[in-house]
């Protein structure tokens, strides 16, 4: 896998992925993707950076995160479908971790309660419990 920083000429593909990672994940974001588009050019053109990660068969997924004064907030993390339960998801944490990260001491990031498999994943790879969002909603 080859790992590159996203530029506003990818926004659209990170787009379609992230149309992916919200359907998967079952969450309740009703925006379109033209408004994801517009979201997503203005993350990457302002707070936020992206990290690709391909090879020859294409893209495998993707990391978007924020740093923050004490933290990385790691906002959507994506492998596509085809390339789950191979490695990929592990491999691309631990090459932003050695050659993004580095300096970071801590990563934030939200996993919806109801996505079991996202929370092994991260729990498999070290990342703990540290809080949890409660909501009431008609």
């Amino acid at each position: 896998m080859n790992y590159r920083s996203a530029t506003l000429s990818d926004a659209s593909m990170l787009t379609g992925m992230n149309v992916e990672l919200i359907r998967d994940e079952g969450h309740r974001n009703p925006m379109s993707e033209a408004e994801l588009l517009v979201r997503m050019t203005g993350w990457l053109a302002g707070e936020c950076q992206a990290i690709l990660f391909e090879d020859h068969d294409g893209p495998g997924g993707y990391a978007l995160f924020r740093r923050e004064t004490e933290w990385v907030y790691l906002r959507q993390f994506f492998v596509a479908p085809a390339r789950r339960r191979q490695g990929v998801g592990r491999a691309a944490i631990l090459w932003l971790l050695e050659n993004v990260w580095r300096d970071e001491t801590r990563i934030r990031l939200e996993v919806l309660t109801g996505n079991s498999v996202a929370i092994d994943f991260w729990r498999s790879l070290g990342f703990a419990d540290y809080c949890l969002t409660m909501e009431w909603a008609r």
